[in-house]
């Protein structure tokens, strides 16, 4: 057990699209297709244990994470504070979920999808790989943003609008403008904007600094207008239908 909550783990490292990390990505893929296929299912209460469940369970995987570094030593301003796109996504799934915010929805549907299946693929673990409690904690964080925002969509009805998408192009952006004053205040990389992580990611393809934010970007937007389309084909058909 003390090893499972090791700083300096003696297990095997994380291997990117090795046989833990393909398990649980199929274990993801799996609750996903049950929340989809069961949406007709869900009772008045079962839509709320499911709501309130999952809530807490991504509250507590991301208290967890913040006690392990403190307890490791590892806390600090620079790289702990809730601005990367998926952990302060972490809280505001959480508060949509408790509070059904529609407001909310619209930035976990575009942004936590887009950004949390990024992340599954390409987990930021480090040196932790399975069965180590990092392991866990990364995959739980994201695969959690993006069952919170398929589960809004499938079971509870919300859907996103053109409108939703401007909206989250704008707040977005101005949203990474306030963290690239904080990482300028605190030395940190907060969203990865100032350098490129230290694991693999899609960012290690996009160039050098700091053309790859504007690849970034152009990603995101590709993203955000595919996870959109069905919608806007959907709303096209009605139109020409009616």
């Amino acid at each position: 057990m003390e090893a499972f909550f090791a700083k300096d783990w003696p297990g095997p490292p994380f291997e990117l699209f090795g046989r833990a990390h393909l398990i649980a990505l199929a274990v993801v893929i799996l609750i996903i297709t049950l929340v989809i296929v069961n949406r007709r299912n869900f009772s008045s209460r079962g839509k709320l244990v499911a709501r309130y469940a999952l809530a807490a369970i991504l509250v507590l995987n991301e208290l967890a994470w913040h006690v392990w570094n403190y307890a490791t030593g590892q806390w600090t301003l620079q790289t702990m504070l809730p601005f990367h796109l998926c952990s302060v996504l972490v809280w505001l799934s959480a508060y949509m979920l408790i509070r059904k915010s529609y407001a909310i929805y619209e930035f976990s549907y575009f942004l936590g999808i887009a950004g949390a299946t990024q992340a599954l693929l390409t987990p930021d673990a480090g040196a932790y790989g399975f069965p180590h409690f990092r392991f866990f904690q990364v995959i739980i964080s994201h695969g959690a943003i993006v069952i919170a925002a398929i589960y809004m969509t499938f079971v509870e009805g919300y859907r996103p609008y053109w409108s939703s998408l401007k909206r989250v192009i704008i707040w977005g952006n101005l949203y990474m403008l306030v963290v690239a004053a904080i990482n300028t205040i605190l030395g940190s990389n907060y969203l990865f904007i100032m350098r490129k992580p230290d694991t693999a990611s899609l960012i290690d393809v996009l160039g050098p600094w700091p053309w790859y934010v504007l690849s970034l970007e152009a990603i995101a937007l590709l993203l955000c207008t595919l996870l959109y389309l069905p919608y806007a084909l959907r709303d096209r058909q009605q139109t020409v239908t009616a």
